[in-house]
């Protein structure tokens, strides 16, 4: 399995996602949490799987997970995860320091 490395905005990302929902369904919380490990398993073994994203960030790709997006940099060991963001949001090449 390849290597999963997270940035810190990352990690803030997925705490406050899982608090979101979890405010009203820890268990959902749980669930999208097990979905996002799947989706980084998947893409720590097949780095080149999810879209380029050249207009936010050199080298930068995103996979959909339910109506959230992960956005990660292929490594030589996998992936390193940038940010977690909603689909729901307007997203721009500010928002990723990479």
């Amino acid at each position: 399995m390849g290597e999963i490395t997270r940035r810190p905005r990352a990690r803030t990302d997925l705490i406050e996602i899982w608090t979101y929902i979890a405010d009203s369904n820890p268990q959902a919380a749980d669930r999208m949490f097990e979905r996002f490990a799947l989706a980084l398993a998947m893409l720590a073994d097949n780095p080149h799987a999810g879209r380029e994203r050249p207009e936010l960030a050199r080298g930068l790709r995103s996979f959909p997970v339910g109506s959230y997006i992960l956005f990660y940099l292929p490594t030589s060991a996998g992936i390193d995860l940038i940010r977690v963001r909603s689909g729901y949001l307007d997203i721009a090449a500010e928002d990723f320091a990479v």
